[in-house]
């Protein structure tokens, strides 16, 4: 490829794990800088595939330039397709609730263990404290920050 429409992040992987609209948009951003984002979903699909109402195009906006595998962490062998899949990734992405990741044996700690160069991006509405185990929508935090909606 010519190296003057070559992307800044071409040849980088990146494996997502996340949902609605957050960690989504870290990956899509990623992607349209040419990078190789692989989004994790279990077999029966991001649940923000299915959103009614206004939330009806989230998965479609905030998915582009994306490929996806659908995979049951809760076997065996998923898990191990997974692990392979991160033994060859440069990120992991996910935006999770605290907690999710470690049970699933993908935490920052877990993985770096094993994959020392791995960046780990965990986006997180609400820092530790408090407030981290609440659910971070766009709506909540505008709210909680006094913003006009």
């Amino acid at each position: 490829m010519d190296t003057a429409t070559q992307l800044p992040l071409q040849g980088i992987r990146v494996v997502e794990f996340s949902h609605m609209i957050m960690g989504p948009t870290c990956g899509m951003i990623l992607a349209d800088l040419g990078a190789d984002v692989i989004k994790v979903e279990p077999l029966k699909g991001d649940n923000t595939r299915r959103m009614p109402g206004m939330g009806a195009g989230f998965y479609n906006a905030c998915n582009r330039n994306k490929k996806s595998l659908a995979v049951d962490l809760d076997q065996p062998e998923g898990k191990e397709l997974v692990m392979r899949l991160i033994s060859q990734a440069d990120v992991v992405c996910e935006n999770f609730k605290p907690g999710k990741m470690k049970r699933a044996g993908l935490d920052y700690q877990t993985l770096a263990e094993k994959y020392p160069r791995l960046i780990y991006v965990s986006l997180k509405g609400f820092l530790p404290g408090p407030y981290e185990n609440r659910t971070a929508l766009d709506e909540v935090v505008q709210m909680m920050g006094v913003l006009p909606i």
